[in-house]
């Protein structure tokens, strides 16, 4: 197939895109993959559009080599069987509602397990018919609150979802490893780093859940590595080593002192070391308890407050309490008026006191991990200008319960080896695995008869990859100073031909080449732009990021082309004889 610059729907862009954030938002619109067409929405063009399909064509080929089947539902989706899973409700405003002109509710799909289940429940009956792996590729839809990053962040991307079915917990297993073992082949081949990380399920559901994460400093994500052994995790799925229980039997009594001009940690620890130096060392923030106080709002309405107490070293990780409160939930920092309406709720003195026993109706109090029993704190004493010392966790105080989402640090401790420590690094939520289990199976009633013939029900997973944003992770992951640089399996064509010059025989032997290459099954992206200079066709051969560019100039005079690695810019001079041999072993190699 031969494609020419002179008729190719493509116009590249000197000049930056003005709310282009990343590398790959910025070169893709300027080499012309894709277009904006509202915020977190974009149209993609036909250089685009082809990477994005040959993205599809690999994870085609992986899913069907492990006997998954592909099938397609509507992304206009009735309410009722997100209503009977809760998940109308859960999404919040996370999801695009709309009724038909008769009032009934629909939602464009966010994603599809309810139609999974449902298809599988209305075809299958039998144990006889499982195990069963089917999947889709199709576009989904988020109201997203603040799209970003082009097609990293968006309202409207592709996906690629799929489901296996089984009648035990022992075949969900065998279902999930083949799915992974599908996705590693499916990572390796698309070109860029990627690291698999266990995850949190979140709004999923299900128990054992791992992301693969394409390694990127603009990525989203936050992930962590130990230095002794192969623990990886996204931070959201960290678990704490909570200490031992402290002995606290001669631990002294709690006293409040005046602490005045103290309302944050740092001023805190300050007047400590200066008014109440301690024998052993200096006081830290680590020392401290700090309470701080959100207001949530959950999909369904209800609201709370929600307290959490961790040390003072430490800050509340948003995407963490994200995580564990759920999806759809809506949560920001108690303010002037929530504090207002809470005067037992000392602003910047909080402590535990006015959280436990007489903490005012609606204030939920949880805590670290870290805050275990016997250890002492100085916290606030429920008055402005006092702090509380020596009070003792389980002696003093307690709480509702424990949450984990306090940030992670390089230097933490490993939960899996001892003297290992973590070390913290980005990326891209590129694919996501969970063993569902049974939850949407349960809301839906997907039940079979076993070799017994006993009804029981199905066990479910769920295995989700973004071709869309892999457009995007690939460009951030491969891009240089000059532009796109696509891995050939991925490539818009396999070779980018340039013709230079105004001399018609430069035209006419690339020309040849072009041809001779197509029949030999080389996709060719031929620039043969008679009025454009020489510099302009490199700058935009560079740009758009083929693999091997093939240069058809001035060297013809000593019957020679060139040919360029993109990647890598080695050139080299090859006799246009040998040139069509040379350049199909070079894409076939």
């Amino acid at each position: 197939m031969i494609s020419r610059m002179s008729s190719l729907f493509v116009r590249t862009l000197r000049e930056d895109p003005a709310d282009a954030e990343v590398p790959s938002h910025r070169l893709l619109v300027r080499a012309g993959y894709i277009r904006r067409a509202a915020p977190g929405i974009y149209t993609w063009l036909p250089l685009g559009l082809r990477v994005l399909r040959r993205i599809e064509n690999i994870i085609r080929e992986e899913m069907d080599g492990i006997g998954a089947q592909e099938l397609s539902f509507p992304a206009l989706l009735p309410r009722e069987p997100y209503e009977a899973t809760g998940r109308w409700t859960e999404y919040g405003d996370g999801i695009f509602r709309l009724k038909d002109r008769k009032g009934n509710d629909y939602l464009l799909g966010p994603t599809h397990e309810e139609m999974f289940t449902l298809v599988v429940k209305d075809l299958y009956s039998s144990y006889k018919d499982l195990p069963l792996s089917i999947y889709q590729i199709q576009t989904k839809y988020r109201d997203e609150a603040r799209p970003r990053a082009g097609l990293l962040r968006g309202r409207e991307f592709v996906m690629k979802d799929s489901y296996s079915f089984d009648v035990d917990d022992e075949g969900l297993e065998r279902s999930y490893q083949a799915h992974r073992d599908a996705y590693v082949r499916i990572f390796d081949r698309l070109g860029f780093e990627y690291v698999i990380v266990k995850a949190m399920s979140g709004a999923m559901g299900g128990s054992k859940s791992e992301e693969f994460l394409a390694k990127a400093t603009v990525g989203e994500d936050t992930y962590v590595r130990c230095s002794l052994c192969d623990y990886a995790a996204n931070v959201e799925a960290v678990a704490v080593q909570a200490p031992a229980p402290v002995p606290y039997d001669d631990a002294p009594a709690a006293h409040a002192e005046q602490t005045p001009d103290t309302p944050t940690i740092d001023t805190l620890v300050d007047h400590l070391n200066e008014k109440f130096p301690r024998d052993d060392r200096p006081w830290t923030a680590a020392d401290t308890l700090k309470n701080v106080v959100f207001s949530v709002r959950y999909p369904d309405g209800a609201t709370e407050a929600l307290a959490v107490g961790l040390p003072g070293d430490r800050e509340v990780d948003a995407k963490r309490l994200e995580a564990h409160l759920g999806e759809g939930v809506v949560f920001e920092p108690f303010g002037e008026d929530d504090f207002a309406a809470r005067p037992t709720l000392a602003k910047g003195y909080i402590g535990p006191g006015a959280l436990g026993e007489k903490k005012p109706a609606g204030v939920r109090y949880l805590l670290d991990p870290r805050v275990v029993e016997g250890t002492r704190w100085v916290t606030g004493a429920d008055e402005s200008g006092s702090h509380v010392l020596d009070l003792v966790a389980g002696r003093d105080f307690t709480a509702d319960g424990v949450i984990e989402v306090a940030e992670v640090r390089d230097g933490d401790p490993c939960p899996n080896a001892d003297g290992g420590v973590l070390e913290t690094a980005r990326g891209i939520e590129m694919g996501h695995i969970f063993q569902l289990g049974r939850k949407y199976a349960d809301a839906l009633d997907l039940k079979v008869l076993d070799e017994n013939g006993k009804l029981v029900t199905v066990t479910m997973g769920s295995y989700g990859i973004g071709p869309s944003r892999a457009v995007a992770a690939i460009a951030e992951g491969t891009h240089d100073e000059l532009g796109l640089s696509w891995p050939r399996e991925v490539a818009p064509a396999d070779v980018h031909l340039v013709a230079t010059g105004k001399d018609d025989h430069v035209f006419a032997v690339a020309e040849r080449i072009a041809h001779e290459l197509s029949s030999q099954g080389i996709e060719v992206l031929y620039d043969d732009r008679p009025k454009v200079s020489p510099g302009v066709k490199f700058k935009d051969a560079e740009l758009i990021g083929v693999p091997t560019i093939v240069v058809v100039g001035k060297g013809l005079v000593d019957g020679t082309v060139e040919i360029k690695d993109r990647a890598t810019g080695e050139r080299q001079n090859v006799p246009t004889d040998h040139l069509v041999d040379r350049v199909v072993r070079l894409v076939r190699a």
